[in-house]
């Protein structure tokens, strides 16, 4: 199965050139980066004329490895809660990225509950605008990047954490480095004031790697944050895996962009080691 892109010519460029102009706008910096080798990062998933330079920002500072795991809200309510793909590949402008089925097929005899469903992923774009910036930063060795998507519904904590659970014995078992990437914007439609402060509740709790107190602020404070469950999925992992620090590498809000303080989408940028 080859999945064709979604939001090409709307999130981001549809144009090949006009793509990889604007990835490298995003990741390449005046001052040569360190690459960094992390455990997880977490990333927005707006228009890249919005949150762009956020996901560059974390992903110019990871060293990617070539297998990636995706994690990311389901915006639709349509297909399973908890959907996977371990077959074929997505298209994107800059060529087609192949799909991780033997992650895929480790993850899933460990934790059932994911469903193939090709459904629950044809529309989503959480996942989609993040494949631009790792091909990019792959080039060269863009063959041997391999990812596998998850998308997710709404689910309680003890769901969220048994999946993160069963990704890191995954990752264990593969014995392969892994980078577990969550997709998630941060507080939605509320005046730049009120979403930076409630933006600054959830990140606390994401810089010290706390992914109970994560699920219960984000739903106490009645955060819009789109992907906190892929948020939870990852820091659960991460801590199963040895993560001990989270840095916030950037956040902004649309209002940073477009000038309109009134209605904004907050977006953060974080990396775990």
């Amino acid at each position: 199965m080859i999945r064709s892109p979604a939001v090409a010519g709307s999130f981001y460029p549809a144009v090949a050139a006009q793509l990889e102009r604007e990835v490298d706008s995003f990741t390449t910096v005046a001052e040569p980066l360190r690459k960094q080798r992390a455990i997880a990062c977490m990333v927005p998933h707006a228009g890249y004329i919005y949150s762009g330079h956020v996901a560059g920002a974390v992903f110019a500072r990871i060293d990617l490895p070539k297998r990636i795991l995706l994690i990311g809200p389901r915006h639709y309510p349509r297909g399973a809660r908890m959907a996977i793909l371990s077959d074929g590949s997505w298209q994107t402008p800059l060529g087609e990225a192949e799909l991780d089925g033997e992650f895929a097929s480790t993850l899933k005899r460990r934790f059932p509950p994911l469903k193939e469903d090709e459904v629950a992923h044809e529309r989503e774009h959480s996942l989609e605008v993040q494949l631009p910036f790792l091909q990019r930063l792959c080039d060269g060795e863009k063959a041997a990047l391999r990812f596998t998507p998850i998308v997710l519904g709404p689910l309680p904590y003890e769901e969220l954490a048994a999946l993160g659970g069963a990704i890191a014995s995954a990752i264990g078992a593969v014995r392969e480095a892994t980078l577990i990437v969550a997709s998630s914007d941060m507080n939605h439609y509320e005046s730049d004031v009120i979403t930076r402060s409630k933006d600054r509740k959830a990140i606390e709790e994401l810089l010290a790697l706390d992914a109970r107190r994560l699920y219960d602020t984000v739903r106490r404070e009645e955060i819009s944050m789109c992907g906190y469950g892929p948020a939870v999925v990852m820091l659960t992992a991460a801590r199963l895996l040895g993560a001990t620090k989270a840095e916030l590498v950037r956040y902004a809000t649309s209002g940073d962009i477009n000038g309109d303080r009134s209605a904004v989408v907050g977006y953060a940028g974080m990396i775990i080691h």
